[in-house]
């Protein structure tokens, strides 16, 4: 199918004049007229039918229409796809409101002159897919996950250990604590109803599970961190994990605690993905911006599991 036939017959459509179109169009109305008539030759339809007033379409040009218009849409992201200096840098973060999102707004308050895109895709599968097929241009992991390999184009590079808090309300038995041992977490009930079976971060708790004999509850539906707030604070017997740099805002009346747990401090990893062969300018200036801001890994101390990558 002829793509500028399509474009031709979408102008038309919206002028509803064959003469419109072709000025729209910067071209003759006999080329419009051929355009569209060849256009009804490979379909097998009539598109339009003249009028007095101009041209109207025919029941099948209004069911082709939509079709035309997505088809257009289509090829303008597919000519953009490969425009890489003319488009945002698309990045995938996990959550809105955790460690990913905070690098790419201190990214983006040191080079304004970038265009962002920020998606959030559900795991890591989908995020290298994405990388591949050159959907997104980076995303922010745990890398790797027990039993998974990445393809040989797809990149990663650790970027921050972010260490985990103990949150609870203010009736918890451990609310009053300025720290928390992780020995002390022993037999307490931690409830993340976000874990995921098969994603990075179900991997990591259930690491940590094993590592340390820790009591990590995913039941329940997970209606979202206002949700999960409301109940630790409401519930003594709860508590959850949070990350240090995730951002929480909270009811004044909720009290909750934030501590920060030891001995080992607990570090969830965050790594970027890209693929080695993506040439967007902005993903360069990304990877060196995180490169110079990124502090030392596997400090003396912490806990991180063994199937993250020492990069």
């Amino acid at each position: 199918m002829d793509l500028e036939a399509v474009r031709t017959f979408a102008a038309a459509a919206e002028a509803g004049q064959f003469q419109k179109a072709a000025a729209d169009l910067s071209i003759t109305q006999q080329a419009v007229s051929k355009r569209i008539a060849a256009l009804e030759r490979d379909l097998g339809v009539r598109l339009f039918t003249r009028t007095p007033r101009g041209a109207e379409l025919t029941i099948d040009g209004q069911a082709f229409l939509p079709h035309a218009r997505e088809l257009l849409r289509a090829a303008e992201r597919a000519v953009a796809s490969v425009r890489t200096g003319r488009r945002p840098l698309r990045v995938d973060i996990i959550a809105s409101r955790g460690a990913g999102s905070g690098l790419m707004r201190d990214f983006h308050r040191a080079h304004p002159e970038v265009e962002l895109d920020v998606v959030m895709l559900f795991d890591v599968g989908a995020a290298v897919t994405a990388i591949r097929s050159g959907t997104i241009d980076a995303s922010f992991r745990a890398v790797a996950a027990p039993g998974r390999s990445f393809p040989e184009d797809v990149e990663s590079v650790r970027v921050l250990d972010e260490p985990l808090q103990l949150l609870t309300g203010p009736a918890h038995v451990l609310a009053g604590a300025r720290s928390v041992t992780v020995a002390q977490l022993v037999g307490h009930r931690i409830w993340m109803p976000g874990i995921a079976p098969g994603t990075e971060w179900a991997a990591y708790y259930d690491d940590l599970v094993a590592e340390f004999g820790l009591t990590i509850e995913a039941t329940g539906p997970n209606f979202g961190s206002d949700a999960l707030l409301d109940t630790v604070a409401d519930t003594p017997a709860l508590a959850t994990f949070m990350s240090e740099r995730t951002r929480l805002v909270w009811p004044a009346g909720h009290g909750l605690r934030r501590i920060p747990v030891t001995d080992p401090t607990l570090v969830y990893p965050h790594s970027l993905l890209w693929h080695r062969d993506n040439p967007h300018p902005a993903l360069a200036t990304l990877r060196a911006y995180l490169a110079a801001a990124a502090p030392a890994h596997d400090a003396a101390g912490t806990w991180r599991p063994d199937w993250v990558l020492p990069r």
